[in-house]
Formats: structure tokens, sequence, C-alpha cells
């Protein structure tokens, strides 16, 4: 006897924010759908949305996405007061319908930071963490033949860690998740990557300065220990990593400043 098997359908609330530009007011409106199948992604059940209001005449709602694997870190939303919605270790790709109730009025919006300013509905601009990274977050090396992979041996408990800060895919949850809007989780996890294996260490105090420098330029706000960018991170990077970060800045900045010190004694003797 054949089975056959019945997808599961919802109809869904959605209040979303929409803005035409940078420098023009924004507003929130609302759209219904209907038949949604419980099993489709929250990305696909806006593109649904899009496909209805390009054959209603409408403009469709600009949203980021690219890998939708949970490997990029574009498809950065705040649902319904959370950034990349209820569930945790995840990000907006990985998110399904059924994570929702039927009829649920579920609420869209962009990272609300001053230092991601909104470009377009839910789209913003996080070129600030380039900025950042561009400030420090590598490794310099000369061009030539690679060096085996056993060449220099790292213990396997610095290795681990320096993998789980790596894992940050730059989404920018952490900053729309703290009050304060800081990006002291992203850069820390940066940071801590490169300065727990000794491939990193010829410029561990110049990379800690200029990343947190620039950190600083982008209108970042300060960490006040609240643990909410940890809750939100995708990927579960440790607030262990600030810790790392400011251990590190402190250290860089005492060394310079004690060079500068050596260096006006020098030039007065």
């Amino acid at each position: 006897m054949e089975h056959k098997h019945s997808e599961k359908k919802m109809n869904v609330r959605l209040k979303i924010w929409r803005q035409e530009g940078p420098k023009t007011p924004g507003k929130f409106e609302e759209f219904s759908l209907s038949d949604i199948l419980t099993d489709m992604s929250f990305l696909e059940m806006l593109d649904v949305l899009n496909e209805k209001l390009i054959h209603e005449g409408k403009r469709p709602v600009e949203y980021e996405s690219d890998c939708r694997e949970g490997i990029c870190g574009t498809c950065s939303l705040m649902i319904s007061g959370q950034a990349h919605g209820p569930n945790r270790g995840a990000t907006t790709c990985q998110l399904y319908m059924r994570s929702f109730d039927n009829n649920e009025l579920i609420t869209i919006e962009p990272w609300r930071a001053k230092s991601f300013p909104v470009i377009r509905d839910l789209v913003t601009d996080r070129s600030s963490f380039d900025r950042i990274i561009s400030a420090g977050g590598y490794v310099s090396v000369k061009t030539g033949p690679h060096a085996d992979a056993n060449a220099i041996l790292v213990a396997k408990d610095l290795s681990d860690r320096a993998m789980d800060a790596a894992a940050c895919i730059g989404c920018g949850a952490c900053v729309a998740a703290c009050p304060n809007a800081s990006a002291s989780l992203f850069t820390s996890a940066k940071i801590t990557q490169f300065a727990l294996l000794p491939q990193g260490h010829p410029e561990r105090s110049r990379r800690a300065i200029r990343m947190v420098d620039q950190m600083d330029k982008e209108g970042f706000g300060s960490c006040s220990n609240l643990q909410e960018c940890e809750a939100a991170c995708p990927k579960k990077i440790s607030i262990q990593n600030i810790t790392i970060m400011k251990q590190e800045y402190l250290k860089a900045a005492i060394a310079a400043d004690f060079r500068a010190g050596m260096g006006s004694a020098d030039g007065g003797a």
C-alpha cells in the first residue's frame, strides 16, 4: 500500500524594514504569505515573497545571501529581535520555517549599528570589518616554495584554539547583538587566531595595536562583558578571545612605550 507524503504548510506574517537608501528615512511594511512549506529555509521564504512582489509589479525586498551553507556570513538579519533568528549556533540561511508558529508575526530588520550603515532595506555596509582586517589581520610572508606542514610543530591545544577562533565568518551578529555595538568579539577572534600560532608571532604586537585602533576608529562601542555577542555568534566564538586581545594590546602598548623611552634616553645621551 502506498502512502502519500504530506508536506506541512503554514501561513506567515512579515514585518520588514524598508529603506530606499542610506540617507532616506525607513519604515516597516507588513506582508503575508500562505502555504509556505515548514521545511523551507528562511531565505527561500524571502525568495517566495520577492517573487510575489515582482509578480505584483512591486519592488522586491533587498537582502544579502551567497553560499547559503552557513559559511560566508552575508545572510545577516535581525529576526524578531535576535541576530540570525531564534536558533543558536546557526546563520540565517540555516534557519527553517519550522522554527516559527503558524501565523506568527516575524519582524525582520537589518543590523542596527552606526558602523554598519544601511545601504537598502536589509542590506548593510560592513566594510568596516574589512578595514579592521586590512589593518593587521594577516601574516606577511615572502613568496617561494611552501614549507612542509610539520616544519613548525604546534601544540594540539593551541592549534585547536586557533582553529576555533578562525571559525569566525565576520557576519557581524556580535555587533548587532551587543547593546554597545562592540566589534570586540570579531576583532579578538582575528587577533587570537594568529597570536596562538608561531607563524603569527613576528607581527604580533603590530597586529594587536593596529587592529584594535582601527576598530575604535570605525566607531564601534566598547565591550562591557554582557556576553550577548557570544550568545548570538553562529560559530559560537568564545569571549575568552576578548581577554586574549586585551592582553595582546596591553603587552604591545607597554613594549612600544618602552622602546619610545629607550629612544628618548639614547637621544638625550
